[in-house]
């Protein structure tokens, strides 16, 4: 279905889901609101005019677009991470740039244990069973988070979140990052280790690494082989960090016992995640675990008080700007397999 007519507005928010399109019509009402990203049909020309552009994820804003919004000023994008954004195009043209720092990383911590728990205890095979009206457990056998050993990979925001939620379980908490949080240390008992320790000691392992270069495919054939056998692999971060190919031999192979996927490596192209997807052991939901009630409504929130700040010529607050961070641990390193 096409666009309606050409509306230039002021203020454009993309990416609106029609449940949220009320709230932000209560604060703007004159905004053009659209669902679709900026490469839909249309959309870049209906927005040409905009000085204050909101977007998520999916409008990937590089240089081309930035040179066809001409009086864009203050781009926004309700998400923490933002490297789909142009930011040298960006600063060139002097435009501000904002993101959402922690809408919730609470949200994605809490959906990290949802697959784990419903998986490990078998909550979808034994409601089913329910339905079908046999009220028996045997061949329901679940496996307990307590006493277990948990890989955290990257120990930002989220993963921070998801070391306390496995304190309060009683696991074992092993982390790799560069940057060290001493506080989950102290706090929380979190051993810092190298990538290959927590590879060889973890029967879980979750990760919350960006979408940087030095990560893409870093959970390939030589870490998996490297892993316990039966380990539990959770990914709610970026689908290019795990090899797609190797992680279906590790599935196949029984090296991997569970693979939890928020996020996949070939989201856009159905045909390439279908064997994946497919497997039994493999459980898989479509990158929701940033949807919730709390963390969309704080997205928005923050969207409008960026606008509010700029609107009133002060400094946003959540500015996009590079953190100054003492980084002295081993990073992920080429030589010893951690990438294919």
């Amino acid at each position: 279905m096409g666009l309606p007519c050409k509306c230039m507005a002021a203020i454009t928010f993309l990416e609106v889901d029609p449940e949220d399109a009320a709230l932000v019509k209560s604060i703007y009402p004159d905004a053009l609101i659209l669902k679709d990203n900026i490469a839909g049909t249309g959309v870049l020309e209906r927005c040409s005019d905009t000085e204050i552009l909101c977007c998520f994820i999916y409008s990937k804003i590089s240089k081309a677009e930035v040179e066809k919004l001409p009086n864009l000023k203050l781009l926004i994008t309700r998400s923490v991470g933002f490297d789909h954004i142009d930011l040298a195009a960006c600063r060139e043209r002097k435009i501000v740039v904002c993101h959402v720092p922690d809408y919730g990383s609470h949200v994605i911590a809490e959906h990290v244990f949802a697959l784990l728990l419903s998986t490990m205890r078998h909550i979808t095979e034994g409601d089913k069973r329910v339905e079908e009206g046999t009220f028996d457990y045997h061949g329901l056998k679940g496996i307990t988070l307590r006493g277990k050993t948990i890989g955290i990979i990257g120990t930002g925001k989220i993963g921070r979140r998801v070391a306390q939620v496995a304190y309060g379980f009683g696991m074992k908490i092993v982390a790799f990052d560069r940057c060290r949080t001493l506080e989950l240390t102290d706090l929380l008992g979190v051993e810092y280790v190298e990538l290959e320790d927590l590879l060889q000691r973890s029967d879980i392992i979750t990760l919350h690494l960006p979408a940087i270069p030095e990560a893409e495919h870093m959970i390939n054939d030589s870490a998996i082989a490297r892993m316990k056998d039966g380990v539990i692999l959770v990914n709610t971060a970026r689908g290019s960090i795990i090899d797609s190919q190797a992680l279906l031999k590790g599935l196949k192979s029984g090296k991997i016992r569970y693979a939890l996927l928020d996020v996949l490596e070939h989201e856009k192209n159905f045909a390439e995640n279908k064997e994946l997807i497919d497997q039994p052991n493999v459980v898989t939901t479509p990158h929701i675990g940033f949807y919730a009630d709390v963390s969309i409504a704080s997205m928005y929130t923050d969207c409008f008080e960026s606008i509010r700040q700029w609107q009133a010529g002060q400094t946003p607050e959540h500015i996009v700007h590079p953190t100054t961070k003492v980084c002295d641990l081993p990073g992920i390193t080429r030589g010893r397999g951690n990438r294919a």
